[in-house]
């Protein structure tokens, strides 16, 4: 109570007095006053002027209460460490001249759009590039044309460096809605504030977010829609969207529907007439329905070139690049050095087909399981490794891969995992732009080092298929524990699912 008869008779005394006060005499002032946290009452002078300044004095003193909370509760080490990793990448980059090749191409696809020209006859950038996403990713970039080609270059740049502690922010959330690992000491390092800022320093300098940032890509715009979705609370009207946005400017997210789809049917058959109606499928169907939403939009606005799209482009996977090349982290890259072969045809189904099966049947098992981390990159590293062309930079899923490994793998595997997307050692071959074929003539070294992120993806996925095999169908984690449990969170509802290139790449 001495506190109290410190303080004048004037109301805006009375705010000058409480905001010299210390937090600690602060709080215990607002204890004595009997008000919520955060919000002091002070009896002053009854007159409607005093009144009225009363009511300005206990506003400046909340939000100056609500400040200094807010204010201690920032992890500052964790934010200057950020921005020095930030600032440093930010010069390595500049003094690598990074050309953001494909951001050049996006504004291009804009122009013609607003030009009324034929998006999938352009050429751009002096490397030649074609469109090759649909028609509604060129409508997405017309806001590039607003500003000049350097702003545009420093604002992606910047958006690209907030995207990634997105990135890093909705990876340890997706690993904290599942169940406990064995890193548990790193666990509670995740959970810890600032960590999303720590872990997006380390991960900047990964070869994949090196890529990206070099050509302006959009990977992770594409990964952010999709972790947003998979990582909302149950029950969300808008779980689904993300991912049907992403997949209506880049394809290969819709593989994320198709596992929707197969867990939300697995979970009914399971369940009973009462489940056909489960969360999982509602969200296949919303992310179907924005897909088509936006996809039809288009086609209103863009007839010719969603025409086009639809029924010649999408079957021209040379568009996009020669299979054969480094950057090519797919199987089907992989197959063609192998193999020796610019079209490596039906060794990649014979390749892709089993993959695909296993890694759906994994992401499958988790998301019964309650297991949502383990789904989610399952079926992220399942589509990287199916896809026609998986660029190094499309990769960016290493980020909550790495994660996972750090709380679940012995530290020995995350480490090498680590190591694999930092070293960039698949450039240590020789490579070349077109239309010198290098790739085709690897030695077995070369291909080994030239297949590293293709190899770890697989081994990925076959350690994660014998590990849930290894467990008892009707343990603690099978899916009959986790049916009623309502533990699970996101939008994978209920027990949650879970050297440089020459020429720039889509």
């Amino acid at each position: 109570m001495q506190a109290l008869y410190q303080l004048s008779y004037s109301p805006l005394r009375c705010a000058a007095r409480l905001v010299s006060l210390t937090p600690g005499a602060l709080a215990a002032t607002q204890r004595t006053l009997r008000g919520p946290p955060g919000n002091l009452q002070i009896d002053c002078p009854t007159t409607a002027r005093g009144r009225d300044r009363g009511r300005v004095a206990s506003a400046v003193v909340t939000l100056t209460a609500t400040a200094q909370t807010r204010l201690r509760g920032v992890p500052w080490a964790a934010a200057a460490a950020c921005l020095l990793s930030f600032a440093g990448f930010w010069v390595a980059q500049r003094a690598a001249h990074v050309n953001l090749l494909d951001l050049s191409v996006y504004r291009a696809e804009a122009e013609t759009v607003l030009a009324g020209g034929d998006l999938y006859a352009m050429r751009a950038t002096s490397a030649n590039l074609p469109t090759t996403y649909p028609p509604f990713a060129a409508l997405l970039f017309t806001p590039l044309t607003l500003v000049g080609v350097p702003e545009m270059q420093v604002l992606a740049a910047l958006g690209n460096l907030l995207l990634l502690v997105a990135l890093a922010h909705l990876s340890l959330r997706l690993v904290r809605s599942g169940p406990p690992g064995r890193g548990g000491r790193v666990a509670a390092l995740a959970a810890r504030p600032g960590a999303a800022l720590l872990l997006a320093a380390v991960v900047v300098w990964c070869e994949p977010v090196w890529q990206t940032f070099r050509y302006g890509q959009i990977n992770l715009l594409i990964t952010v829609a999709v972790l947003w979705d998979l990582t909302r609370r149950e029950g969300s009207r808008w779980a689904g969207v993300g991912i049907g946005l992403a997949t209506a400017v880049k394809l290969t997210p819709g593989l994320f529907v198709a596992f929707l789809v197969l867990a939300g049917v697995a979970r009914a058959r399971g369940g009973g007439r009462a489940e056909w109606w489960n969360p999982w499928l509602r969200q296949a169907v919303r992310a179907t329905g924005a897909f088509l939403v936006v996809t039809v939009a288009s086609h209103l606005v863009l007839p010719y070139d969603s025409r086009r799209f639809w029924t010649e482009m999408i079957f021209e996977t040379s568009r996009v690049g020669r299979t054969e090349e480094t950057a090519n982290q797919s199987l089907s890259g992989v197959v063609a050095r192998l193999l020796h072969t610019t079209d490596p045809g039906v060794w990649w189904i014979a390749a892709a087909v089993p993959v695909a099966v296993l890694g759906l049947a994994v992401a499958v098992r988790a998301a019964l399981r309650g297991d949502r981390p383990v789904a989610v990159v399952a079926c992220a590293t399942t589509g990287l490794l199916v896809s026609p062309i998986s660029w190094s930079h499309h990769w960016v899923w290493c980020v909550p891969m790495l994660v996972l490994l750090a709380v679940r793998a012995r530290p020995v595997w995350a480490v090498a995992a680590a190591l694999v997307f930092a070293s960039n050692a698949l450039w240590w071959v020789p490579h070349a732009p077109a239309p010198v074929r290098l790739e085709l003539h690897q030695t077995p070294g070369q291909m080994l080092l030239s297949a590293l992120y293709t190899l770890l993806g697989t081994g990925l996925l076959a350690a994660l298929a014998a590990r849930r095999r290894g467990r008892r169908p009707g343990g603690a984690n099978g899916p009959h524990a986790d049916a009623g449990s309502p533990r699970s969170v996101g939008s994978v509802p209920h027990a949650v699912p879970g050297g440089p290139q020459a020429v720039a790449k889509e």
